[in-house]
């Protein structure tokens, strides 16, 4: 499959419009750990192949490790995430998975653990990922491969 347009050429104001709401999260509080669990978690969510490859290879960048990745998915059986991220990631696939609505619990138990501006923040980066990932999966993006390490 190729991609089928390029937003940034076809409609260049509607890609600055998205780029700088990811220029917005640079300056919240948002750790850039938190960051990248949301980005990573929305893009499995959501299927989309280039994000995913995007943001795994912007975590290792920083230090997360290959291991958290790895379970990131199953994340609710593994003993790898703290509880303020487990709170985050019940928090990101209940609004990627927006039709079944986000519950009181969820948002409460997150709540309870940040405050409103670092709450509302984490919202902002999980509703920015949702919107890129929309766009790589409607234009059919694809991640570049690489040759394998032997």
């Amino acid at each position: 499959m190729s991609q089928r347009l390029l937003l940034g050429k076809a409609d260049p104001n509607a890609y600055k419009a998205l780029k700088s709401l990811d220029k917005y999260l640079e300056t919240t509080r948002l750790s850039a750990t938190h960051i990248d669990l949301v980005k990573i978690r929305t893009s499995q969510i959501n299927g989309c192949a280039y994000c995913i490859d995007k943001h795994t290879k912007e975590a290792r960048a920083i230090g997360e490790t290959e291991q958290r990745i790895y379970a990131l998915n199953a994340w609710r059986e593994t003993p790898f995430f703290t509880p303020e991220e487990r709170a985050i990631l019940a928090l990101t696939e209940e609004v990627t998975l927006i039709q079944n609505h986000v519950s009181d619990e969820t948002y409460n138990a997150a709540a309870a653990l940040f405050d409103e501006e670092y709450l509302a923040q984490l919202l902002m980066a999980m509703i920015i990922i949702n919107a890129w990932t929309r766009v790589g999966i409607a234009t059919a993006m694809q991640p570049t491969a690489q040759a394998a390490a032997h």
